[in-house]
């Protein structure tokens, strides 16, 4: 996890610590002694009609937390968008700042991209891009054709005939996948695009006469201008290499890099070019690049720059390092509210914080989360693939709570019930053991007739004993439902002596969900 990672947890752990502040005060008992027995069945089982403040109002007096504290406490599932693919929006094209479909309404694509085609060629077939769409949820794939790095097109080592063909064959995967695809010219260790400009015109001439006709191919012809490559320069080459596109595919749309490894909007801004079907690549890595540049997009767009994110991560700008989650989920927010599109770093088993799957990962299909790095399993997460267990996905990427005497957690946070939990004892016996939880709960929204909530561990579990609820054990889950006389809590009630005893493994803890 990275280390941002906790300043969500703390903005909960507030919560949980008012919620049990809040039930100490109308008696609420966690403590037990060793051993000690569980209250017998419905005694001082009661739902507490109190109206109180939500424990989130109180914290609102507090001082304004920071940007990345309320990111990672809400997550960046917010405001997602409706799905756009090829079948039911078709060709695309640029209208003022927007990508939009052929009526001019707003669209925007979420999705991934290849590393180095020349290193990483295996994940380029079908069965693969249909499982982007159908499984991640994914609307676009981009395919990234190395110009400089060794096997890149313009190197010695480089096979041209076989580059193309893997980008054209990859376009027609997507397009049987219902997906968009983006044919990427990754300029980087070449730094300006005239350098091997004679080898884009070349590429690009090749593939969009294949795919002129195809409806969901969109072209990047350079990367990450970088270095002391001028904005002047980057158009002197899209003047170039554009009308090559053209006279194959004169309606597609073609995103161009801009300086400083595609993050100075604002040069592409103050001298566009004249082509009306063009957008400008913005790329960040959400570790290295925070504020500064989210206003640097917001400010592009307000302008009338179309913008469109053809790269970003959610560790370092090097590929590793840490993650920070907090900013990669403020990216996330900003670029679905300005409509603009984005696609994530990488496809890759490299040894790095950017590839989606662990470096010990073979397949080229049928991905598990197992499969999934910490970025796979945000992304995932981001995406609300469709293919995952959204429980899943959230206890992949969850944290294991501790399990001593007397620690806390909140298990449970919903718009109606938060439950808090406390392990009041636990003690060995017959090579067992056993942990004593109470838990509680207060209601800050609409009266409910009837409540349940499911305990996640991180072993296998056995069910002991319960009180005032019903309880029951499957593997690594306790599913806890309310007893006749304690399922309707009124709007501001709380829930109070409930609790139940299991016993496992000597490290068995409540994982809690991020």
């Amino acid at each position: 996890m990275g280390k941002t990672a906790g300043r969500a947890r703390f903005a909960r752990i507030g919560i949980a610590v008012a919620v049990l502040v809040v039930l100490a005060g109308i008696g609420v008992a966690l403590a037990a002694t060793v051993g000690g027995l569980a209250p017998a069945e419905g005694s001082n089982a009661l739902v507490v009609e109190e109206p109180t403040t939500r424990p989130q109002d109180t914290l609102e007096a507090e001082p304004e937390a920071s940007t990345d504290a309320a990111a990672e406490e809400t997550s960046a599932e917010e405001d997602v968008p409706p799905a756009t693919t090829p079948s039911t929006t078709g060709a695309l094209k640029v209208v003022g700042a927007q990508l939009t479909d052929a009526a001019g309404e707003p669209v925007q694509l979420r999705g991934v991209s290849t590393h180095g085609l020349a290193w990483y060629p295996q994940y380029v077939n079908q069965e693969f891009f249909t499982e982007l769409r159908e499984v991640w949820g994914a609307n676009v794939v981009r395919l990234a054709t190395y110009s400089a790095e060794e096997g890149g097109y313009a190197t010695e080592t480089g096979d041209r005939a076989a580059l193309n063909d893997l980008v054209v064959r990859g376009v027609q995967y997507a397009q049987a996948a219902d997906l968009y695809a983006v044919v990427d010219w990754h300029t980087l260790s070449d730094a300006n695009p005239l350098t091997n400009q004679w080898a884009a015109e070349e590429f690009f001439r090749s593939v969009s006469g294949a795919l002129g006709d195809a409806d969901n191919v969109i072209y990047e012809i350079c990367n990450e201008p970088n270095g002391s490559t001028s904005w002047a320069d980057i158009k002197a080459y899209a003047e170039a290499v554009i009308p090559i596109i053209r006279a194959n595919d004169p309606d597609a749309v073609i995103v161009v890099g801009t300086p400083t490894w595609s993050q100075d909007l604002a040069a592409a801004a103050a001298d566009p070019l004249p082509d009306a079907n063009v957008m400008y690549a913005l790329h960040f890595y959400a570790a290295t690049h925070e504020d500064d540049l989210r206003r640097a997009l917001s400010t592009a767009v307000a302008g009338g720059l179309p913008v469109f994110v053809t790269e970003f991560g959610i560790c370092e700008a090097s590929g590793a390092g840490e993650i920070d989650y907090a900013s990669a989920n403020l990216w996330v927010r900003l670029m679905n509210e300005l409509d603009v599109s984005y696609i994530c770093w990488n496809l890759s088993n490299k040894d790095e914080a950017a590839a989606l799957f662990k470096p010990g990962c073979a397949k080229t299909s049928g991905f598990t989360l197992d499969d999934l790095t910490d970025e796979g399993l945000w992304l995932v997460d981001t995406l609300k693939s469709p293919g995952f267990s959204r429980e899943e996905v959230a206890l992949a990427r969850a944290e294991v709570k501790d399990n001593s005497a007397g620690a806390q957690m909140l298990v449970s946070a919903d718009d109606t019930l938060q439950w808090m939990f406390q392990v009041a004892d636990r003690w060995e016996e017959g090579g067992r053991t056993f942990f004593r939880y109470e838990m509680a709960a207060s209601n800050y929204s609409a009266g409910v007739k009837s409540w349940s909530v499911v305990v996640p561990f991180n072993g296998e579990v056995t069910l002991d004993d319960a009180w005032n609820c019903q309880a029951s054990a499957s593997g690594t889950r306790l599913a806890i439902t309310n007893d006749a006389h304690n399922g309707n809590v009124p709007a501001g009630a709380f829930v109070r002596d409930v609790g139940f005893i299991v016993s496992g493994p000597a490290d068995l803890a409540v994982v809690e969900y991020e």
